[in-house]
């Protein structure tokens, strides 16, 4: 069983680590994310990436592979030993050997990596097969915690699947729009107060772990707040954010977001019209403001979740 303190650092790893995966210390990237993590992260051998947290000496990705092992094994009643894992579609061969290591560690046999949003189709054309006459053209918008796909694909009755084109950012995510209001946040605490708490990464840690929970209230409700006692310096910290004030701050994205998915049908050499059918994937993807865009570009099209 992991222990407690482990599984909060999990919980707030989880994300970011798949971004991290099979990146290198010294990319811009990397530099900038770590003035926002709460947990430390080192430069290992060859310029790799080390994140400081100690238990067996296993690392972070074997680990939540391992606990997903433990689940797996508990529902079916039997010992798993093959695994296929999803990647994102973007992810270089840095990044999926790393993925593939991790489950090697984890006393798993990966005998094949599949991109996400093709394991989407997958999922999709599986649960709707009575549905399918001929061949259907599917969009998949995969907008998860820290990656990034959408792809266009052919699904024909049979069980029949071909990716056309593959779009993405594999550090586009959940997790830079917590960012966006982290940084709001810490600019309105220095106006109020004159300090900078950028560099305590406690402070960031519980600030970040709020402004992810009130990511999520804005996906229901019109509004909510931030409220942290002692958040620096025994200062409390207390702030309203209403929907509308997510979506200016990360307004950027979202149209990031739409310009990857006109590449992709641009790409594909296909007119949005054509899209028969578009498959959400991604907790981002409950945005309200990321829906009513996709319900904009696409004028009112079918939608399904898996």
């Amino acid at each position: 069983m992991l222990g407690a303190r482990l599984a909060s650092y999990l919980m707030v790893i989880s994300v970011d680590s798949k971004s991290l995966i099979g990146r290198r210390f010294s990319d811009s990237k990397v530099q900038e994310d770590i003035k926002l993590w709460p947990f430390k992260v080192i430069k290992g051998r060859s310029d790799t990436l080390k994140i400081v947290v100690t238990y067996n000496g296993e690392q972070i990705s074997s680990m939540i592979l391992g606990k997903m092992k433990e689940t797996a094994e508990a529902y079916l009643g039997k010992v798993v030993k093959n695994a296929v894992i999803t990647v994102p579609s973007y992810f270089n061969d840095s990044q999926r050997q790393a993925t593939k290591d991790a489950g090697t560690i984890a006393r798993l046999n990966v005998i094949r990596m599949i991109n996400e949003p093709t394991a989407a189709a997958i999922a999709y054309g599986l649960d709707n097969e009575s549905d399918i006459f001929g061949k259907i053209n599917v969009l998949v918008f995969d907008l998860g915690g820290g990656t990034f796909d959408v792809s266009v694909m052919t699904i024909e009755k049979g069980g029949i699947f071909e990716v056309k084109v593959v779009a993405g950012d594999t550090h586009l995510g959940g997790e830079d729009f917590d960012n966006r209001l982290v940084d709001h946040c810490v600019l309105e605490f220095k106006r109020r107060w004159n300090k900078d708490l950028s560099g305590n990464q406690r402070a960031i840690g519980r600030l970040r772990f709020a402004c992810e929970k009130a990511k999520r209230i804005l996906s229901y409700a019109t509004w909510t707040s931030v409220e942290l006692d002692g958040l620096y310096e025994q200062i409390d910290f207390s702030m309203k954010f209403t929907r509308a004030k997510f979506e200016e701050l990360n307004m950027g994205l979202f149209n990031k977001c739409i310009e990857t998915l006109e590449k992709c049908l641009s790409d594909a050499k296909m007119k949005k019209s054509c899209v028969e059918q578009v498959i959400l994937v991604g907790g981002s993807t409950r945005i309200p403001k990321v829906q009513h865009m996709l319900r904009d570009f696409f004028m009112a099209k079918s939608y399904a979740r898996v």
